[in-house]
């Protein structure tokens, strides 16, 4: 990913730094949340139970990304299975974040179909676009 558009992007280590033009992944079977404090935001990587029969849970990290950065968020869904994700879009979206969705073109899975169709993703972008709209709304 890291190679294939201008964000900088790792996966995450607990305690890891959150800056502009960055992006963090979450390694794999570990929850990862969005932390603010002492002035800088930073990621929490944990143990913990599965949600949603998930780890890496993405409802665990829009809970945390709701609470720490509100309006000032940006989020895209892409391809999954499930329909987790969807209910805790559209909470980042009523608090006035950003959010996106991989377009049906590719995905033949429910997550991204489902932020739609609950309102959690203002609009579909394909794949291949994606790093491009997040660093427009940016």
């Amino acid at each position: 990913i890291n190679g294939l558009c201008d964000l900088e992007v790792w996966e995450a280590k607990d305690g890891d730094e959150v800056k502009p033009g960055q992006a963090v992944v979450a390694p794999g079977n570990y929850l990862l949340l969005l932390r603010r404090g002492g002035g800088r935001s930073y990621v929490q990587v944990k143990q913990g139970p599965a949600v949603s029969r998930y780890r890496p849970s993405v409802d665990v990290l829009f809970q945390s990304v709701t609470e720490t950065a509100g309006k000032n968020a940006v989020d895209a869904i892409l391809t999954g299975m499930g329909a987790d994700g969807a209910a805790r879009m559209l909470a980042m979206r009523q608090a006035g974040a950003r959010t996106l969705a991989q377009d049906e073109a590719f995905v033949g899975v429910r997550q991204p179909q489902e932020a739609m169709n609950n309102g959690g993703a203002e609009r579909t972008v394909p794949l291949d676009q994606m790093a491009s709209a997040i660093l427009k709304l940016l």
